[in-house]
C-alpha cells in the first residue's frame, strides 16, 4: 500500500471534468485505488463518490494504492493530475 497527498489546485475544485479525467486514468487498472478528503474515503473509480467529497481549490486530500500495480497507478495519477492541473503533490 502507498499514499501521498495533493492539494487541489484548479480554481473550480474537483468537480465533474477533473472526476471523470481521473476515472478514466485508472479504470482499467488493478489496483484498489481510494481518494480521502476530511475524513471521507472513496472509491477513486467512482465519479459519483469523488463528486461526493466536494473538494474545492486549496483542500488536501489523499490516494491510497493498494496492489499488485500499486507504483504505476500512483505514478500515473500524478501525472494526469500535474498534467491536467487538476492538483499538485503537497510538499
Amino acid at each position: 500500500m502507498i499514499r501521498k497527498t495533493f492539494i487541489v489546485t484548479d480554481e473550480t475544485g474537483i468537480h465533474a471534468r477533473p472526476s471523470t479525467i481521473l476515472v478514466n486514468s485508472v479504470s482499467k487498472l488493478d489496483s484498489e485505488v481510494k481518494i480521502i478528503h476530511d475524513g471521507k474515503e472513496v472509491n477513486l473509480k467512482s465519479i459519483l463518490g469523488i463528486l461526493s467529497l466536494g473538494m474545492e481549490y486549496g483542500y488536501e486530500f489523499d490516494i491510497v494504492v493498494n496492489g499488485s500495480d500499486e507504483v504505476n497507478v500512483l505514478e500515473t495519477l500524478e501525472e494526469t493530475l500535474l498534467r491536467e492541473g487538476i492538483a499538485e503533490i503537497k510538499n
